[in-house]
């Protein structure tokens, strides 16, 4: 019954860790509201921290420890519906030039920080908040890219200088009609080598001569695919915005997309910030009035936009877009020359080729870049009863963010500069980028959880642990005695290491992981049933008591690993293909059975080995 010395120290390592890593869930993060910029040129300082804990406390809301952060402002305070009160007083005090979010603040101690050690992150059933189900629109997904290759064709054929006559949509894919057979196989020729995604076939009616192009399935997988990729990446920026912790965005199924906003209890707010959207226009300086408005009147034919933040007077603009943000395909901020931040443009080849035959030749004229935005305002306004009320309305907000004088013909590679700041540049990249859905999306379906609710379900999460724990231990202990103390140490290690490595790993906790954990318990403690049951036979064979304990440990093992083995599969098959609270419940279970096989197996059988090792035993309490 010797016990390598190296085995004995993994154990003690384990569970040091393991003790040191599930420690923050006894300083779980608390409710606090955070304050940014709705842009990146508005400052939060302490002047904008002191009008908005002047509102709560007017308001005579609780609150503390309210700092001023590199990202913004937080303000703690003691409860989720506090949290979301405090959101609505700051967000009336601060007006729309602010974004109020929800979110939480660590309170683990520094040292436990340091080590990287933090609490699980709360699921979003347990802490409330929104869940929306959006359905990606494939059909107009490839309405769009069927337009694009009808406008391309014609391009192609016009620079070719081939003949036809039309070119249309049909059901996933182009029609082309030609004149004469002869244009129709030069035509195809031309096809073949620059839309090779395409499968032609030839067609005559009515005297005419066409070719039906049909999209390859490959081709039809892929635009789905993009699409669908696309608007995930465009919902995941537009989630950051609200600066909500463990946000939940993935795909499900073929072409739906999951949004879980833990936290977030005003749907109108959450569903305007998915719908948010920015783009870009364009346009020259007419050059007529030398882009200045008499008297503030815009003549026929333009439109008199302000500059952004106001750093200039107004300036007036022809109404003729040349490329607006639909052609933008890329766009990352950086650094001109002059270490000034600017931000690269990429179009697609027809807004490339727009952009080329627009300013060959207006050299030496002046373009001005105007920023599109589409969001909510919220107005208070008092009803027939007295009470405040939000109304939210829809606006469009178009600025001037840069003017600069033609120096070449711009093709589909170029920058913007003139910006203020590098965040701003960001920011307008980041924008950019959100801003371009691949397709339309449309809610199927919304859900909103309280954060009472959420209360309720930890309250009855961990009353489900607490008993069941209990349970399992005092049945252990009454059935195996010692032995079955053992196996109540070796469980309470295993909760802790799964604990930890939740928590390490910034796994979120569901309702259904509650369940994994309290199924974990009972599969744990399994094991040394196994275990002791095979000692008890052996000693009913006459064999001796550490003969008895070493055939018992060697015997079960390989029964042990065979039924943790299959239920690991389990665990893993409904993690890769269920979502939510199923992969919830997969995580749990899945840590769960892999630490439960070492404090089974390795944990309990080096205690069993230090209580009756070593010395002369003729009895086990069993």
């Amino acid at each position: 019954m010797r016990f390598p010395l190296w085995k004995y120290g993994l154990i003690v390592v384990i569970t040091v860790a393991s003790l040191i890593y599930s420690l923050p869930n006894l300083y779980p993060d608390e409710p606090a509201i955070q304050v940014s910029g709705a842009s990146a040129s508005v400052l939060t300082d302490a002047a904008v921290l002191e009008k908005a804990t002047t509102a709560l406390s007017v308001a005579g809301l609780p609150f503390h420890d309210a700092e001023v952060q590199p990202k913004g402002l937080l303000i703690r305070v003691g409860t989720a519906e506090q949290q979301v009160q405090a959101q609505d007083i700051v967000r009336r005090a601060l007006g729309d030039s602010y974004v109020v979010a929800l979110n939480l603040a660590q309170t683990t101690p520094q040292w436990l920080r340091a080590l990287g050690a933090g609490p699980m992150k709360l699921g979003l059933d347990l802490r409330g908040g929104v869940h929306f189900l959006l359905e990606v629109d494939m059909d107009k997904a490839l309405e769009q890219r069927q337009e694009t290759y009808v406008s391309d064709m014609r391009a192609k054929f016009r620079e070719k200088k081939l003949a036809y006559r039309a070119v249309a949509e049909r059901e996933k894919g182009v029609e082309v009609r030609f004149a004469t057979e002869e244009d129709r196989s030069k035509g195809l020729d031309q096809l073949k080598v620059d839309f090779s995604e395409f499968e032609f076939r030839a067609r005559d009616t009515d005297g005419q001569f066409l070719l039906d192009g049909s999209l390859r399935q490959e081709k039809l997988r892929e635009i789905t695919d993009y699409a669908v990729g696309q608007n995930l990446i465009t919902i995941r920026n537009r989630v950051n915005e609200l600066g909500v912790a463990e946000a939940v965005v993935q795909r499900q199924g073929a072409n739906r997309i999951v949004v879980q906003l833990p936290g977030v209890q005003d749907t109108a707010e959450a569903k305007r910030i998915l719908g948010r959207t920015a783009t870009l226009e364009f346009r020259f300086v007419d050059w007529d009035n030398n882009g200045v408005a008499t008297n503030g009147i815009a003549p026929p034919g333009t439109e008199l936009f302000n500059f952004k933040a106001n750093r200039e007077a107004p300036v007036l603009l022809q109404r003729r877009k040349i490329v607006t943000g639909e052609r933008v395909v890329g766009a990352k901020s950086g650094f001109d020359e002059n270490a000034r931040p600017q931000v690269d443009i990429n179009l697609d080849s027809r807004g490339g080729k727009l952009m080329a035959e627009a300013t060959r030749n207006n050299v030496g004229k002046q373009m001005a870049v105007l920023f599109v935005e589409t969001k909510q305002r919220t107005r208070t306004v008092t009803d027939a009863e007295g009470k405040a009320v939000d109304l939210r309305e829809t606006v469009v907000e178009k600025s001037v963010i840069n003017r600069a004088t033609v120096q070449s013909m711009l093709g589909s590679s170029f920058r913007i500069t003139g910006l203020d700041s590098p965040a701003e540049a960001a920011e307008l990249a980041l924008l950019l980028r959100a801003g371009a859905l691949a397709a339309p999306m449309y809610f199927v379906e919304e859900r909103t959880i309280g954060p009472s609710l959420g209360q309720e379900n930890i309250d009855k999460g961990v009353l489900s642990t607490q008993v069941g724990f209990l349970l399992v231990a005092l049945t252990m202990i009454a059935v195996y005695r010692v032995f079955g103390l053992i196996a109540n140490v070796a469980l309470l290690l295993n909760v802790a290491i799964l604990l930890a490595v939740m928590g390490a790993f910034g796994a979120a906790l569901s309702l259904p992981g509650i369940a994994g954990i309290v199924l974990t318990m009972g599969m744990a403690v399994d094991a040394n049933v196994l275990i002791y049951e095979r000692i008890r036979e052996e000693l009913a064979r006459g064999m001796t008591p550490q003969a008895a304990i070493v055939a018992g440990y060697d015997r079960a093992i390989v029964t042990i690993l065979d039924s943790n083995l299959t239920t690991l599969i389990v665990a893993v098959i409904l993690f890769a293909v269920g979502s939510g609270p199923v992969k919830g419940f997969a995580i749990t279970l899945s840590i769960g059975i892999i630490s439960s096989m070492f404090t089974a197996i390795t944990v309990s059988r080096g205690i069993v080995n230090l209580v009756y090792g070593g010395r002369r035993v003729t009895k086990l309490s069993i």
